[in-house]
């Protein structure tokens, strides 16, 4: 019998279909998005088929790993808003990355990005709350996830994860003056960006 750290036969059927970054995307794409407050493993997301973003990221980070990636996330940082996490991968010198979100425009990026500012930025003009106000202001350094040795199976283990995101080093995206400048989202992208949106997990300014 399989121990609570090793994935059962059952599991492992299913995660090994995950073969690449955009098949780990599609399974995510497939999950529920999570209105609750709870964190799930890896293990945990497969079982209920459900994440939120924090979730999402740390399964992707997981299932890159078993294809040769190392598991590293980012938390990109937002006010008037909830954060996003992101794993990140690297292939052919450039970074890309796969999420889990409420919004259509914060997911998959294909990896060409060269520099990992390059690729928080991609997410900029996606990243608004109800408000309509574009919220993304930084973004901290990778977190390997390699010294958490069972990550993958303990929901535990995420609350550890989550508070140490909390104490990396950060990079700020733009000046004071340029916040002040932003202008609102426009309707049109708005309504695409909540398309298929959990109304229940948006965060209230």
């Amino acid at each position: 019998m399989k121990s609570s750290n090793e994935w059962t036969p059952r599991e492992l059927k299913k995660i090994r279909l995950l073969k690449t970054p955009y098949t780990i995307q599609q399974f995510l794409d497939k999950t529920l998005y999570s209105a609750e407050s709870c964190y799930r493993s890896p293990r945990s997301v497969l079982r209920d088929n459900t994440a939120h973003c924090f979730d999402g990221a740390v399964f992707a980070a997981a299932m890159l790993r078993r294809i040769g990636f190392k598991p590293m996330i980012v938390d990109m940082q937002a006010v008037r808003d909830d954060d996003h996490v992101i794993a990140i991968f690297k292939q052919s010198g450039c970074f890309g990355s796969i999420a889990k979100s409420n919004f259509a425009g914060l997911r998959y990026r294909e990896p060409i990005y060269k520099t990992i500012r390059e690729l928080v930025m991609s997410y900029f003009e996606l990243f608004y709350n109800v408000n309509k106000e574009k919220t993304l202001r930084q973004f901290s350094a990778p977190l390997n996830l390699s010294p958490y040795k069972n990550f993958e199976f303990d929901d535990e283990t995420m609350e550890v994860i989550g508070l140490k995101l909390s104490y990396l080093p950060i990079t700020k995206l733009m000046t004071p003056l340029q916040i002040r400048s932003l202008q609102h989202v426009d309707g049109r992208s708005y309504r695409s960006g909540l398309m298929g949106a959990n109304t229940k997990g948006l965060y209230k300014p």
